[in-house]
């Protein structure tokens, strides 16, 4: 696949500016900074992506990165192309990740086409000025009680992520074909977000989809074996996660009322570095 411009992996991370948008995936739940605070901050791919990205560049001896996430759980993609993309635009990245659509597929009648019609617009609007955009399809839904009737639309859409990366020449973080988060270790209780282990498997897909290394050679590694939740696991999963979930539906709710970005401006990565080392450190024990 071409894309907008072909990275070697064995050269510095040509970025100066990462800007992220999204919803709940990429602001990173579940993904906490400290795993003894229920408020604590959350990490999440982007974050992981930006500091990699950021240390690989710094010791090339060249500039840390600059970083700002966007991103807002609970957002549709209306939402998201009204609000954020303009503020990360005007912020003038030279890297863009827009991640949209996961939400509005969870809502009846929900349209992949019309889904695709406003990501493709943003896209072609960000390559306008100037920047590299990296997309990201969606998990496979198969065998989640959940997700599973959303899996027609969720290739539909996927299908649509691959061909406005051929035509516009983006970077795809392949999720679909992940086999490794195909383990129960990757998901959080609500078996909709990452975990932190998952968040790191995709953060290593988001460097390979740029062409540079991933931090574990291994992070696409199939499971051994098939795992499956018990009864217990998915009792409480109903009860914890699945019913607040469908009351907030109902009342026409979202996670992310009264919520803004947790970083809206651009941060040199190497302010944070102590910071976002010390807690992803933290969460891999």
């Amino acid at each position: 696949m071409m894309t907008s411009r072909q990275v070697s992996p064995h050269l510095l991370p040509p970025w100066k500016r990462y800007i992220a948008i999204g919803d709940s995936f990429t602001e990173g739940l579940i993904d906490p900074r400290d795993t003894q605070r229920s408020d604590s901050p959350m990490l999440g791919w982007a974050d992981r992506l930006a500091f990699e990205l950021s240390r690989r560049r710094m010791l090339a001896g060249a500039s840390s990165l600059s970083y700002a996430n966007l991103a807002v759980r609970g957002r549709l993609i209306h939402s998201i192309r009204t609000q954020q993309f303009p503020e990360a635009l005007a912020l003038r990245p030279d890297l863009l990740s827009i991640v949209a659509g996961g939400n509005d597929l969870l809502r009846p009648f929900a349209s992949p086409d019309a889904i695709a019609e406003q990501l493709e617009s943003m896209v072609v609007r960000a390559i306008s000025a100037g920047a590299d955009v990296l997309l990201c399809t969606s998990v496979d839904p198969l065998g989640s009680p959940f997700l599973q009737r959303t899996r027609s639309h969720v290739a539909t859409l996927n299908a649509h992520i691959w061909s406005i990366a051929r035509r516009r020449g983006c970077f795809v973080v392949d999720q679909w074909g992940l086999r490794s988060l195909k383990q129960v270790r990757m998901w959080a209780d609500d078996r909709l977000h990452p975990s932190s282990d998952g968040h790191r498997v995709i953060a290593d897909a988001a460097l390979v989809a740029l062409g540079v290394p991933p931090t574990n050679p291994h992070y696409a590694a199939p499971p051994s074996q098939r795992e499956r939740y018990t009864v217990e696991q998915t009792i409480h999963w109903s009860r914890h996660h699945f019913a607040p979930w469908l009351l907030r539906r109902l009342k026409h709710q979202s996670s992310g009322d009264g919520r803004h970005a947790k970083r809206a401006r651009p941060v040199q990565i190497d302010a944070l570095s102590k910071t976002l080392s010390q807690a992803m450190q933290e969460s891999a024990q």
